[in-house]
């Protein structure tokens, strides 16, 4: 089966005959800011596995950047999709109560680490539209117009979000935009600045945030500040948990909300089925989390969820949509969570740690293109640097790098401010055979690129 198979280069180029076919349509009828570095054209998904449409087999590293932490096609997510569509594709929610929805927001309630004893979830269709629920929530909740948000965010790319998100290529050309949305530093460690002790660097990046209100917007005016527990696009930077604490203390004294921003850490992917489960456990839970990708295997759900009295503080009309929280979504994410509780995929994330890690630091120890090596569960990347004193970005070495992969059969991605990161986000149904084989395509590209 697929789902057990090795990654194998059958073509004796990429893309193959087929998919240079399809590529060529591709370019023809798409636009081109929809960008593809990769040579293949899937065919099928199984696990932690693709086969293109020439026969070639890949192993995934990148999982729809996050959305197939369950793997491609898991059959008993099928049976469920398809269960749910024999009785009807649709039922907005405005419309008719359908129970998938409501069952779906229980089990939300029952599991999300927000803070507060009766929890409510509604649901929207991607990461994106949750953040900007969240906002909106936040904002009619506290009476206040302004958010803050951090260096090397990434929310999304509607017109709100995209300006939340600090990457300026993701909205080359596109303002004006939206007012009362400011920006602090976010605690990216190894690039502390030179002279900040390790032992001060928290005190540093809260100061940072505090001095917002000061150059920026008081914090009277502030509804919330929206972090990501591990910056995704940022280039997978864990955000300490004494700055989390500091963060919320913040919160706390002045009255603002605390946003998570789950989007991409949910769904068992750091160890845990949501990653603010440790901020929780440090006393820093978040006001209102948001999740998305992973949550219905691939089909378009999103859930914006919090305490009752902040969720119910909206006015009707202003949250919802046709397609939020669709019965065949709904259905899809019922059965997601049902088997990643039942197969332990959370420890199944810290398995893969500990392999990705071992191996990481056994190659930083070797090659001095490798700055750093972090991240949280089976979420971890890995920067490249022309020179460690200096630590000058190598993005040139990672296109290398992803480009030489893909030839062998290891589909990987970068990430990061300057693009000299490569990401790690494979399944977490992935084998222990297939991450080996991944691990050994991944170091015979570098070896081969440096």
């Amino acid at each position: 089966m697929l789902k057990d198979a090795l990654p194998e280069i059958i073509t004796q180029q990429l893309p193959g005959p087929k998919a240079a076919a399809i590529i060529g349509r591709r370019a023809a009828a798409i636009p081109d800011a929809i960008k593809c570095v990769y040579p293949l054209v899937i065919e099928r998904g199984q696990g932690a596995m693709v086969e293109d449409v020439d026969g070639n087999h890949f192993v995934d590293w990148v999982g729809g950047v996050g959305v197939l932490n369950i793997g491609y096609s898991h059959p008993e997510v099928v049976a469920a999709v398809k269960a749910q569509a024999d009785k009807y594709f649709h039922g907005m929610f405005n419309i008719v109560t359908h129970e998938g929805y409501v069952e779906l927001a229980e089990t939300m309630n029952a599991m999300v680490p927000v803070r507060g004893d009766k929890k409510m979830t509604f649901f929207a269709n991607s990461g994106a539209e949750a953040n900007e629920n969240a906002v909106k929530i936040a904002k009619a909740f506290t009476k206040r117009p302004n958010i803050i948000v951090f260096s090397g965010a990434f929310h999304g790319r509607t017109m709100l979000t995209m300006t939340m998100t600090a990457k300026k290529a993701y909205a080359h050309g596109l303002g004006p935009f939206p007012d009362g949305i400011y920006r602090a530093q976010f605690p990216y460690l190894y690039r502390k600045p030179a002279g900040i002790k390790s032992a001060d660097a928290i005190d540093y990046y809260t100061e940072s945030l505090e001095r917002v209100f000061e150059e920026a917007s008081p914090a009277e005016h502030v509804a919330a500040i929206v972090v990501e527990p591990l910056q995704g696009e940022g280039g997978f930077i864990p955000a300490p948990l004494e700055w989390i604490q500091a963060v919320r203390k913040i919160c706390d004294e002045k009255g603002i909300l605390l946003i998570a921003d789950e989007v991409q850490t949910g769904f068992c992917r750091t160890g845990r089925m949501f990653a603010t489960e440790y901020w929780q456990e440090v006393g820093a839970a978040p006001d209102i989390i948001t999740t998305a990708k992973s949550i219905a295997a691939g089909l378009p759900l999103s859930a914006i969820s919090a305490r009752a009295e902040i969720i119910e503080a909206v006015r009707g009309g202003t949250i919802g949509g046709t397609y939020c929280g669709n019965p065949v979504a709904c259905a899809a994410a019922l059965k997601v969570i049902e088997i990643m509780k039942r197969d332990r995929l959370d420890l199944r994330a810290l398995e893969i740690s500990a392999i990705i890690f071992d191996r990481f630091n056994s190659w930083q120890e070797s090659y001095p293109e490798i700055g750093d090596v972090r991240g949280i569960g089976a979420m971890v990347g890995i920067e490249f640097v022309k020179d460690r004193m200096t630590k000058e970005p190598y993005p040139e070495l990672v296109s290398a790098i992803v480009d030489e992969a893909v030839k062998t059969g290891l589909i990987i991605e970068s990430a990061g401010i300057y693009g000299n990161v490569i990401r790690f986000l494979a399944p977490l149904v992935i084998s222990d055979a297939q991450l080996d084989a991944g691990l050994d395509i991944f170091e015979k590209a570098l070896k081969k690129c440096v």
